[in-house]
């Protein structure tokens, strides 16, 4: 679906034009296009792919979609995949945006459930004229810093999660149910990681040492993409690291729990174990056993094993073992 289709020159906005006349816009000097899909359809792209002239390698991983995040030149063309990242519910939606970027237009087709579009990001841009004379370039800088912005409230969301369960680990009764939400929440740092570890990889192509030619005016800036994902890294790996630390703080408690019990199970069987002991002595019965024939043996036998075992409850009671 067509968002907009907005021709720009010098800096600023010439027009909104129709998708038939993207050829003749992008002749023009100082003038280049930019063109927003959502959801596009493989006809919709045949068509950009017709004005714009864009090579069909690109247009096919944009039609199939589900790509990596990555950045591939064809020859004085880009072809960016970058990953968007939303919280619904407590869940982590992945989308994908594909942006087709060339010395005189960008092309940006967003796909997946995300409702968050880049209406802010011309609006952004169209305020800064001074900027916007880079050309396509900025255009691809602002897309990918919004993008990357929005990881942002993400993490956040992690991190407040995580906090969460640590207030948990202490608490009895919860070691089962916080080893489940550790995990659950492993899988979501993991699912992020799979979209900023590879899109930092490629952005660092964009700055430093060889880059594409329609991007030198902008190193500077995609070094500021750059440095966002170095930090929402740092702040994956510590999570990830705490995580693990948590999870294994959990597992010794359970196995401190399982000991407690062991004890408890162990010092009742040693109590009942001289009862048992007591009992099967006296009920041995042979001629001249000691108190056999006494009237008060039965209650003696009886009060013995009680004291023996009140003795044995104070001594593990005192052990901490009940």
């Amino acid at each position: 679906m067509l968002i907009n289709c907005v021709a720009y020159q010098d800096g600023k906005k010439l027009a909104d034009i129709a998708v038939e006349d993207i050829s003749d816009y992008v002749e023009k000097p100082e003038t280049f296009v930019w063109v927003a899909l959502h959801d596009a359809e493989p006809e919709e792209l045949a068509v950009m792919q017709h004005e714009f002239g864009l090579h069909e390698l690109a247009v096919e991983d944009a039609s199939r979609g589900h790509q990596r995040p990555k950045i591939e030149e064809y020859g004085d063309s880009l072809f960016v995949v970058v990953k968007t990242i939303e919280c619904h519910e407590g869940e982590v939606a992945v989308g994908e945006v594909d942006i087709f970027v060339g010395q005189n237009y960008i092309l940006s087709s967003r796909d997946g459930s995300s409702q968050q579009g880049f209406k802010s990001v011309r609006a952004r841009a169209e305020k800064e004229p001074h900027m916007l004379r880079l050309g396509p370039a900025f255009v691809l800088y602002a897309l990918m810093d919004t993008v990357v912005d929005r990881y942002f409230p993400v993490l956040d969301m992690l991190e407040t999660e995580l906090e969460k369960i640590e207030e948990l680990i202490f608490t009895q009764g919860r070691q089962r149910d916080n080893i489940q939400r550790l995990y659950e929440l492993k899988g979501k740092v993991t699912t992020v990681r799979h979209v900023v570890a590879p899109l930092m990889e490629a952005v660092g192509r964009l700055h430093g040492g060889r880059v594409p030619a329609m991007c030198q005016d902008t190193q500077e800036y995609f070094r500021d993409v750059h440095d966002h994902l170095h930090r929402i890294s740092s702040s994956l790996d510590g999570i990830r690291d705490t995580i693990a630390t948590a999870i294994q703080v959990n597992l010794s408690m359970v196995a401190i729990d399982e000991s407690e019990v062991n004890k408890r199970l162990a010092a009742w069987a040693a109590i009942f174990a001289i009862v048992t002991a007591f009992a099967g002595l006296w009920g041995m019965n042979f001629k001249y056993m000691p108190e056999l024939e006494w009237k008060f043996g039965y209650p003696m036998a009886i009060a013995v094993m009680i004291c023996v075992c009140l003795y044995l409850h104070r001594r593990f009671k005192k052990a901490g073992w009940l």
